[in-house]
């Protein structure tokens, strides 16, 4: 796991991030919700979700609109 890449997400548990996957079979997939440690994501339907860090081709955070 890159240090760089779990300092950030460490800094942004709690906060609502969308981050997108390479699938083992091609193309992408997309995760949203709130992070809660630097490898799992709580989607809006309770569901708790593991990624690597390996697998990430890109994410950000979600401002939520005011």
């Amino acid at each position: 796991m890159s240090d760089g890449l779990h300092d950030r997400f460490a800094a942004l548990i709690g906060k609502r991030v969308t981050i997108r996957l390479h699938e083992p079979e091609g193309g992408f997939r997309d995760i949203v919700g709130y992070l809660e440690s630097p490898i799992t994501l709580r989607n809006r339907h309770g569901k708790l979700i593991e990624f690597s860090h390996s697998e990430i081709a890109l994410w950000k955070e979600v401002v939520e609109k005011k």
